[in-house]
């Protein structure tokens, strides 16, 4: 018979109280299980949107996107990229999964950073382009090529991001697992002391409530002492030194930092 799961997380599973996603039969309780419908993103990006129409993730050009549910114009589903579950506009996607050939690596083009393409048929325009499997060696670079572009909640794309999405995008570009929210990037990779911060390690303040679409804020360290990220309080992602991020964001009531090593 199938079992609840031990404190599932939302955020992440394609199950609503009328029906579960088939790959749940056997482990998650439902009163059906539905097979998802693949398809893929179809313009530069997507907003994904919760039951509040909050939005708290984006899909990218050429990913995947599980749907399970229409209603209207609107379909509800998963995002096979990052696991994030929520509401899309029908519109913004197109059938099939796709067979990408290429990540978008270029900032401010037709397409955003880490878009997927297939350059035998996806309209490209002026990006630069990395063959799927190669990838880039240093987060901070990513980052700092991503240096004012504006802030905004649930972003993960170049016209807006959180401090998160910043984060995931910069492990993407460097093919590495990439959580979208802070409390799973605070996990990745191993921890470090504060002493030993170099460039590219993670730091994380973690939020014992957190809202809708972020747990905490999350930076790359530029180097031992600056770091790069994503501020709602400038507005854009930019740079600023490890102390006085930290004294902020515990004077917010953030937790204290969480340091890793991808």
């Amino acid at each position: 018979m199938p079992h609840d799961l031990p404190s599932p997380d939302p955020r992440f599973l394609p199950a609503r109280p009328a029906f579960a996603a088939r790959a749940l039969e056997g482990i998650f309780r439902a009163p059906e299980y539905r097979a998802t419908e693949a398809m893929r993103g179809a313009v530069a990006v997507a907003d994904v949107l919760d039951d509040d129409h909050t939005l708290i993730d984006q899909l990218l050009f050429g990913e995947a996107f599980d749907v399970l549910l229409r209603e209207g114009g609107r379909v509800w589903g998963q995002c096979r990229r990052d696991g994030v579950v929520g509401w899309i506009d029908a519109g913004a996607l197109g059938p099939g999964a796709g067979a990408p050939t290429h990540r978008v690596s270029s900032i401010g083009g037709r397409l955003p950073l880490n878009a997927l393409v297939d350059v035998s048929g996806d309209p490209v325009g002026e990006v630069a382009l990395t063959p799927i499997g190669e990838f880039e060696p240093d987060l901070a670079s990513v980052a700092e090529r991503l240096l004012g572009l504006p802030h905004r909640l649930g972003g993960r794309s170049d016209g807006g991001m959180d401090c998160a999405g910043l984060v995931q995008a910069c492990l993407i570009a460097c093919g590495r697992a990439a959580p979208r929210y802070a409390d799973g990037q605070a996990e990745a990779g191993r921890q470090v002391d504060r002493s030993e911060l170099r460039r590219g390690d993670l730091v994380v303040w973690p939020h014992a409530e957190g809202g809708p679409g972020w747990s905490g804020h999350a930076a790359i360290m530029r180097d031992g002492e600056a770091l790069i990220h994503a501020s709602g309080r400038a507005g854009v992602v930019g740079v600023e030194s490890l102390a006085t991020v930290d004294a902020r964001q515990r004077a917010e009531g953030f937790g204290p930092p969480v340091f890793r090593r991808i």
